[in-house]
């Protein structure tokens, strides 16, 4: 560990996250919509979309006081490892205990440098490692086993993206019961069933349904060539995207956690105003 890194005192486990957290881009959430979700009860804000540095991480602990802030995911390939350790340790120095490194491969065909993904992420975390990085304090983007049981392994937990609550199950026999599992969900509070389904599959549609690490996972789920196909069935769809009142989308988020899930991390699609339907949905 660098010299000049204070010990790691907290130690974080499978209920630090809260059970319910909120996942967006980084760049599309606002310091006053991170103030009203923290408000609401949620426990966690993932910032996904693979943001480059930590300072979209920095600017919401900023505007917040309590709530933690996750990566979902910090991408190998265009991060350094000794670069993001770094400023982790600028984060947590001025923001204590109130930050998870998400971190992944992301996907083959946006990386051109894409290779033995497996083998990557095991060499970033060495590096983590090295730089003083603590394994609770750190989870893995984690969709089939090998990844999974090294989320288990070197890390706090993994944090499955597209999933069901079917994979959650399978995801918790693998990573045993001490790991943190933290499965996002898309939903649209919406009674309105095609119109639903139409914001749904605009976003799983593209890229998703494209990308061949979700579409193995989806067909070691049971889905086939047909599912996936034309922008997905209506099934594969409203298995991926939760729709209905918020009693209902309520209902499919506990679906998560009744599989074996720590923490749902909700991703609303379909709402101009997120914060708005997040805090219909606990209230």
């Amino acid at each position: 560990m660098p010299g000049d890194v204070a010990p790691h005192m907290t130690t974080f486990d499978r209920h630090s996250l809260g059970t319910y957290g909120v996942w967006v881009h980084f760049d599309g959430i606002s310091a006053e919509q991170a103030r009203r979700i923290e408000s609401a009860g949620y426990g966690t804000i993932w910032l996904g979309g693979s943001p480059p540095t930590l300072e979209p991480v920095r600017a919401i602990l900023d505007a917040t006081s309590t709530i933690k802030v996750a990566t979902g995911i910090t991408n190998i390939w265009n991060t350094d490892p000794s670069a993001i350790a770094g400023e982790y340790h600028d984060v947590e120095r001025d923001v204590p205990d109130r930050f998870v490194l998400g971190v992944g491969a992301g996907h083959r065909e946006a990386t051109a440098e894409y290779r033995k993904p497996y083998d990557a992420v095991v060499s970033y975390l060495d590096v983590l490692d090295k730089e003083g990085v603590p394994t609770d304090r750190r989870v893995l983007a984690a969709l089939g086993p090998k990844m999974l049981r090294l989320a288990a392994d070197r890390s706090l937990g993994a944090h499955p993206y597209l999933t069901t609550a079917d994979h959650t199950r399978t995801a918790r026999e693998i990573l045993g019961d001490a790991a943190v599992l933290a499965p996002e969900q898309k939903v649209v509070v919406s009674t309105d069933a095609a119109a639903a389904r139409a914001a749904g599959r605009a976003v799983v549609d593209r890229p998703y349904l494209h990308l061949s690490n979700y579409v193995n996972n989806l067909k070691r789920l049971g889905y086939t060539d047909a599912d996936i196909a034309d922008g997905g069935s209506d099934a594969l769809i409203d298995a991926l995207v939760a729709h209905g009142t918020a009693e209902q989308v309520n209902a499919r988020l506990d679906e998560h956690l009744a599989a074996g899930a720590d923490h749902v991390a909700i991703q609303v699609l379909g709402a101009d105003d997120i914060a708005t339907v997040l805090e219909e949905l606990r209230s």
